[in-house]
C-alpha cells in the first residue's frame, strides 16, 4: 500500500445530475473523527504533516494541485472534480496550490485537532518519520 494515492470515487451519473459516494469501508479501515473543507482559498495551504494522521482529500468542486511527501519524497497530484480524491494512508507532509477560485477541498481525518501534533518543518518531519517507521 502506497503511503498516498489519487483515487477515483464512484459517480452515478443521470439526467438528474451526478452523485458521488463515499463509502468510508470502500476505501479505509480507520475511524473518521474529522471532516473539514476549504473554500474562496487564494493563496496555498498546507505546509504540515500531523503525527499519526491519515486521510482523505476530496475535490468537492473545481481544480487543486497538491505534493505529499512521504518522507522519502514528493509525490504531486492535479485534482479535477467531485471524483478525484487523496488516500493518504500514512501521516504525510502537505501542500496544496493553484486552486481554482471555485475550488472546495473536503477532508476527512483520521484525527481530532491537537495543535501539538502538528510538524511545521520538512526536516523535521522527515526525522519524525525515520525515527517511528517500523
Amino acid at each position: 500500500m502506497k503511503k498516498a494515492e489519487q483515487i477515483k470515487l464512484k459517480t452515478h451519473k443521470d439526467e438528474r445530475g451526478n452523485l458521488t459516494v463515499i463509502e468510508f469501508k470502500d476505501y479505509f479501515d480507520w475511524e473518521a473523527k474529522r471532516v473539514y473543507y476549504l473554500t474562496d482559498v487564494t493563496l496555498p495551504r498546507g505546509g504540515h504533516a500531523v503525527k499519526h494522521e491519515k486521510k482523505l482529500y476530496v475535490c468537492q468542486k473545481g481544480t487543486v494541485k497538491a505534493r505529499l511527501h512521504d518522507g522519502v519524497k514528493w509525490i504531486e497530484f492535479s485534482l479535477e472534480g467531485p471524483d478525484d480524491a487523496i488516500l493518504m494512508n500514512e501521516m504525510c507532509f502537505r501542500d496544496f496550490y493553484d486552486f481554482s477560485p471555485d475550488a472546495v477541498l473536503m477532508a476527512i481525518s483520521s484525527v481530532n485537532y491537537v495543535p501539538e501534533d502538528y510538524i511545521y518543518d520538512l526536516d523535521e518531519f522527515i526525522k519524525y518519520v525515520r525515527n517511528h517507521e517500523k
